[in-house]
């Protein structure tokens, strides 16, 4: 008794927080929490606010011996204990109390036990949705970081609990998330230490969803499996993470996903990847998406040494991101996608030859391949700028596609084009290629008010160029790309593929009335459309696609550009086509001559249905009829045949399967048109490229069609050949008969300045000056230049010196000498 007295004494003598404490635990845990006395503590705490930090250390003191004598129960008790206290309790006092409160998380987080890591995370995630009246300038959470993303990365035996550890983690990372963010300190949470260990352990996590969906389809959780699914906590975690970012700390919360890729090579397949940049820019402000994209493309360039899988993924990763931020703000990133994007076409290329040029003589298997993973970049970066360029407003679509324009190398462009000096001609080609690819994919869909606007000299001088006609893909790849830009009533689907066409008024044509910027147009820029496709005609290498292009080319000016006076222009270039295929100066093979026969004998059949002149229809008819029954080759439906009987000469067809130039003329002349152009053969533009350029110069051509005599039709030149007698040959060195030929000749000059265009005079005009200069040029070289001196010339090489003499009876010396 007297011990027991003593005992009841001292509890007496005890504070009473103590007292009313101790009163909570039942002498058996299974009891659980006496909830009378726990009233009495809530009462407590809140009438007396500034026991509540003794309150908490007390409890504090008491769950840290339970834990270590693994009295599980009671600290089961403490805990619930705690948390009803911080429901109950939100005035300023409890700062302390917080702090106590966290040390005996930190303790449960830090015991071996599952049951008590789950626990101490639930108190925390309670906690954590508490708003406090005042900010903590002092309360760090250093610590559940790392412990709550290591939880994240459980690597329990029993799955169970291992399960329940990573939910558990996840859950505290969340709780950590929130309440940082509602602090006044919430930076804090976003320092790259924290997102480092952060965003790792969640996407850890959520690549246990992608595994699952590569097994079977997935299916909508529901709100039980979203707590029970360790991926489908963590992604929406991370999605709370994301939307919770503001400008400053955006750029921190994305490196980590990078690394994580990285080092787990999610790359290649890269559909991890894929998901992960969906769900950041489906997270994040709008405003932001411009940092995710920068950091995509900053990335691209730390890795450009990679595996070409590595970096078609990236680009792809890129794709989806720019899909989703097209629709959005970009920013001033826009010309900053389609650099680097270039950037790396030009090193994917390069790579490419490089990997071609060392394997050179041994063919192996590794060396194709890695050219074929070229290939999957080269395409995935077109497939990036092309997608990217048409969902941009038509305004800075415009500018994109000068932008590339101006990064094709072409002769005599200035310096802002990709630099393939190192490329050769091949690599070169490769360029391009790629590049005017992109371009396509751009103006795909662009509908522009004018055609000025759509084809602006800066953009049209470089892409008419002769540097992109040395091949047939180029040559097919501008002229989509001129389709794209002209058409703009989408007519090129009906007039797809080269072909008679019985009635044009089946197809059911849309077009306006020529505008005045369009007519002003083809007055400035109309010669080098003519030209660029007489020459394009004129190419050995042309196959079925580029006669069809050509075709759809001219039938798509005639239809949105085309007045009276283009339409004499284009009838001029037709017949012009012709002579090509019936002079054949070229030396150009049967199945091109028959080709372009064909090519004219389609656009005039669509010309004359579009102008709707009786007469003329009836000419254009009865040629067609005619080849059909003796010379179907001249005609697409025949000719563009797998197996196709070429003639061996065209010099002996008669006149009637050609189409003349005076009796279009008549049936035009009766009409209204203006037909005294007519009798003036065409004559392509000569440009400044073309004396540079390494292609076949057309100057010659020129210089022998100026001197063709204007009055001379088809006609004239189908009977070109008359039988030699003596009568012929004494009239040919009769003084009279060349006296009234030079009157002729001056009086065909006379008629051609009065009646022909003035493009193409001062076109004929600038290649004699052009040709005059040239040979000026080198008179003036051979003039200037110093004969030879016995004493020697002095020669420079490697900073040295050097005479080379020459002797005496070696040197040239004038006759007059």
């Amino acid at each position: 008794m007297g011990r027991k007295g003593v005992c009841c004494c001292c509890a007496a003598l005890r504070p009473r927080y103590k007292r009313l404490v101790d009163n909570i635990f039942p002498e058996d845990p299974k009891d659980g929490l006496v909830k009378a006395d726990m009233e009495k503590l809530t009462f407590y705490a809140v009438s007396a606010p500034e026991k509540l930090d003794r309150i908490g250390a007390y409890l504090a003191e008491r769950l840290s011996r339970d834990v270590v004598r693994h009295r599980y129960g009671y600290v089961l008790i403490a805990m619930e204990a705690l948390d009803q206290l911080l429901m109950a309790c939100h005035s300023q006092s409890i700062k302390p109390f917080v702090e106590s409160f966290l040390h005996m998380v930190a303790k449960l987080l830090e015991s071996g036990e599952p049951k008590l890591q789950v626990l101490g995370t639930n108190s925390f995630v309670k906690f954590a949705n508490i708003e406090e009246d005042t900010p903590s300038y002092h309360r760090r959470y250093d610590f559940f970081v790392s412990r709550f993303s290591a939880m994240c990365h459980s690597c329990d035996h029993d799955a169970e609990i291992q399960t329940e550890i990573r939910i558990a983690g996840i859950r505290g990372i969340q709780g950590v998330v929130r309440k940082t963010v509602n602090d006044e300190l919430r930076a804090t949470i976003w320092e790259p230490q924290h997102m480092d260990k952060i965003v790792p352990s969640l996407l850890f996590n959520m690549q246990k969803i992608e595994d699952i969906d590569r097994i079977g389809p997935p299916s909508s959780p529901t709100g039980g499996e979203k707590e029970e699914n360790p991926a489908l906590l963590a992604e929406n975690c991370f999605r709370e993470l994301l939307g919770r970012a503001t400008y400053g700390n955006m750029n921190n919360a994305v490196r980590p996903v990078f690394a994580h890729l990285d080092h787990h090579r999610l790359w290649d397949p890269n559909e991890f990847a894929v998901s992960c940049f969906k769900i950041i820019m489906y997270s994040i402000q709008a405003q932001y998406s411009h940092h995710v994209i920068q950091e995509i493309l900053g990335h691209l360039d730390v890795r450009k040494r990679d595996s070409p899988r590595v970096r078609a993924g990236i680009i792809q990763v890129l794709l989806e991101a720019v899909a989703i931020a097209a629709k959005g703000s970009i920013g001033p990133t826009v010309l900053e996608v389609f650099n680097t994007l270039l950037k790396h076409l030009r090193i994917s290329v390069d790579f490419e030859l490089g990997d071609r040029r060392s394997s050179a003589g041994s063919a192996t298997i590794s060396t194709s391949s890695k050219e074929s993973d070229e290939r999957i970049v080269q395409n995935a970066i077109i497939q990036t700028i092309g997608f990217f360029g048409s969902n941009l407003p038509d305004y800075q679509r415009s500018e994109i596609m000068m932008f590339i324009m101006g990064k094709v190398p072409v002769l005599g462009t200035n310096s802002q084009s990709l630099d393939t000096s190192h490329l050769g001609d091949l690599g070169t080609r490769r360029i391009q290629i790629m590049l005017l690819r992109s371009l396509l994919m751009v103006t795909s869909g662009y509908k522009a008010t004018t055609i000025t606007n759509a084809l602006p000299p800066p953009f049209l001088d470089p892409l008419l160029s002769p540097s992109l006609m040395e091949d047939s893909e180029l040559r097919q790849l501008v002229l989509e790309i001129l389709h794209n830009l002209i058409d703009r009533h989408d007519n090129r689907a009906k007039l797809r593929g080269i072909r008679i066409i019985p009635d044009v008024s089946d197809l059911k044509i849309k077009r306006d009335k020529i505008s005045r910027q369009d007519v002003s147009f083809m007055k400035k820029h109309g010669q080098q459309l003519y030209r660029h496709i007489y020459l394009g005609c004129k190419e050995e290498d042309n196959v079925q696609k580029n006669f069809e292009l050509l075709f759809t080319s001219l039938a798509l000016t005639t239809i949105e550009l085309a007045n009276e006076e283009v339409v004499i222009d284009l009838i001029r270039l037709a017949i012009a086509l012709q002579d090509i295929a019936i002079i054949n100066e070229d030396n150009l093979p049967m199945f091109n001559r028959c080709g372009v026969m064909a090519l004219v004998a389609a656009y005039l059949n669509f010309l004359s249905q579009m102008i709707a002149v009786p007469a003329f229809c009836q000419h254009v008819s009865k040629v067609i009829e005619t080849r059909s029954l003796e010379a179907s080759y001249f005609l697409p439906e025949t000719i563009f045949k797998d197996k196709c009987n070429l003639p061996k000469s065209l010099e002996k067809h008669e006149k009637n399967l050609f189409f003349l130039t005076n009796k279009i003329a008549e049936s035009l002349g009766g009409s209204g048109y203006s037909v005294e152009r007519l009798s003036v053969p065409y004559v392509p533009q000569v440009t400044d490229e073309d004396r540079l350029s390494r292609r076949k110069s057309i100057v010659d051509t020129v210089s022998i069609q100026v001197d063709i005599l204007p009055g001379n039709n088809t006609e004239d030149k189908v009977d070109n050949t008359e039988e030699i007698t003596f009568e012929a040959l004494k009239k040919a060195i009769d003084n009279n008969g060349l006296e009234e030929q030079e009157k002729e000749k001056r009086r065909l000059v006379i008629e051609k300045f009065q009646k022909a265009p003035f493009e193409e005079i001062a076109a004929q005009c600038e290649t004699k000056a052009n040709l005059l200069h040239d040979r000026l040029a080198q008179i003036l070289e051979l003039t200037i230049r110093p004969p030879p001196s016995p004493s020697g010339t002095m020669t420079i090489t490697a900073g040295h010196a050097h005479y080379q003499s020459v002797p005496v009876y070696e040197m040239k010396f004038p006759d007059l000498f």
